[in-house]
C-alpha cells in the first residue's frame, strides 16, 4: 500500500495536539475556562479524536485494497479487540500509577476505537456506499436519541457514557460507542477518495469539508439541532463549546471539517516539520501507549521538586476521577506548554525507530 503523506502529517499533527491535552490532567489546569488561552489550551485538542477515529478507518480501507476482505475483517476484529484489552490494562494504569482496578478501570478512546474495528469488521462485507450511508446516518442522527435516567450498562457503553459495575469492577465510559463508530464507517468509505486522481480528490475534500463547517455554522447560529448545549450569545468562546461526551453533530461538523480542508493541502508538503510530524502518524499506536506514562512520570518528578506534599494526587484515578487539585499545585500555561514540547521531542525517537524499522 502507497502511503498518503497528508494522513500521516494530520494524524501525527493531532498526535501533538493530543499531548496538550493529557499534559493539562497531570498539570491540574482546567479543562476550559473564561479565558482565551485557558479556552483554546483545551479547544484545540478536540481535532485529536474526530481525525484519528476518522483516519484510522480510512486506513483501514486503504489497507484493504491490498488484501482479501476476509483478510482485512480478521485484522481488524482482533487488532480491536487487543486494543479494548490495552485499553483497559495497560493505558489505565499510566494514568493512575495505582492498581485499583476494581474501583475504577477506564474505558477511553483506545476503548471506543477498538470496539469500532470490530464493528467495522462486520461492516467491510457491505460495498462502500452502504458503509457511508450507516456512518453518515449514525453521526447526523444520534443527536435525536432521548436521555434516560437510568441506562443500563450496556445504554452507557452505547451512548449516555458514565459509570457501571461488571461484576465486581466499576468501568467508567469516557467515549462511547456511538457516534465514534459512525465516524470510523464514514472514515472508511472516505476512503473511496483516495483512489480518485489527485485533483478530483482536492476538489472532493474542500467541497465536503466547506460544507461541514457551513452546516456547522448554520445549525450552530439557529440551534434547531445537533447539539445538546445551546450558543449563549454573544459569546464567540461559547460559539465553538460543543458538546463531545457523547461527540455531538456540530462537535463533529466543527472539528472533522477543518481536517478534510487540509488534507489535500498537504499531500505535496515537504520540509522538517512535515517529515517530524509524519513520523508521529506512521507510529501514532506506539506514541499513544508511550505518551501517556512518560507525561505522567515527568509531572511526578516536576512534583518531587515542586510540591512534595501533592505528589500522591498523581496516584489517583485520572483522568475521570481524581481528588480536588491540591492547592498550589497547578502549573503555569507555559509550563504546560514547555512540558508538552519536551515530551514530543521525546517521543519523536523512538517513533522514528519504529517507522525505520518497519521500513527495513
Amino acid at each position: 500500500m502507497n502511503r498518503f503523506v497528508s494522513i500521516d502529517i494530520v494524524r501525527g499533527a493531532v498526535m501533538v495536539l493530543m499531548a496538550i491535552d493529557h499534559v493539562r490532567v497531570f498539570a491540574g489546569v482546567p479543562a476550559g475556562g473564561s479565558t482565551p488561552e485557558l479556552f483554546f489550551t483545551r479547544w484545540v485538542t478536540h481535532f485529536c479524536a474526530p481525525a484519528f477515529v476518522f483516519l484510522a478507518g480510512t486506513s483501514a480501507f486503504l489497507y484493504g485494497r491490498k488484501v482479501a476482505r476476509a483478510q482485512l475483517a480478521k485484522f481488524l476484529l482482533i487488532r480491536g479487540l487487543g486494543l479494548v484489552l490495552l485499553e483497559l490494562t495497560l493505558i489505565r494504569f499510566t494514568w493512575t500509577f495505582n492498581f485499583d482496578y476494581a474501583h475504577y478501570t477506564l474505558a477511553g478512546v483506545i476503548w471506543a476505537i477498538g470496539w469500532s474495528m470490530v464493528i467495522l469488521a462486520v461492516l467491510v462485507f457491505l460495498p462502500s456506499r452502504v458503509v457511508a450511508a450507516i456512518g453518515v446516518a449514525i453521526i447526523v442522527g444520534h443527536n435525536m436519541i432521548p436521555n434516560i435516567e437510568d441506562p443500563s450498562w450496556l445504554l452507557r457503553v452505547l451512548y449516555a457514557g458514565w459509570m457501571f459495575e461488571a461484576g465486581s469492577v466499576t468501568i467508567v465510559v469516557l467515549y462511547t460507542l456511538i457516534p465514534w463508530v459512525g465516524v470510523m464507517a464514514a472514515g472508511y468509505a472516505f476512503g473511496e477518495v483516495f483512489q480518485f486522481p489527485p485533483e478530483k480528490r482536492r476538489r472532493i475534500c474542500l467541497a465536503i469539508g466547506l460544507a461541514a463547517i457551513v452546516l456547522f455554522i448554520i445549525l450552530r447560529t439557529t440551534g434547531i439541532y445537533g447539539d445538546p448545549r445551546p450558543w449563549e450569545r454573544p459569546s464567540f468562546l461559547g460559539f465553538l463549546s460543543t458538546s463531545k461526551y457523547p461527540a455531538s453533530l456540530q462537535f463533529l461538523l466543527m472539528t472533522l471539517g477543518p481536517v478534510l480542508l487540509v488534507l489535500p493541502l498537504l499531500e505535496n508538503a515537504r520540509g522538517r516539520v512535515a517529515r517530524w510530524l509524519a513520523v508521529f502518524g506512521q507510529a501514532p499506536l506506539l506514541y499513544y501507549v508511550l505518551h501517556i506514562p512518560l507525561i505522567h512520570g515527568i509531572a511526578v518528578l516536576i512534583s518531587l521538586v515542586r510540591t512534595p506534599e501533592s505528589t500522591g494526587w498523581l496516584v489517583a484515578n485520572h483522568p475521570m476521577l481524581p481528588p480536588d487539585v491540591p492547592p498550589g499545585y497547578m502549573w503555569s500555561l507555559p509550563m504546560l506548554y514547555l512540558v508538552t514540547a519536551v515530551v514530543v521531542v521525546l517521543l519523536y525517537f523512538p517513533c522514528r525507530w519504529a517507522t525505520r524499522s518497519r521500513a527495513r
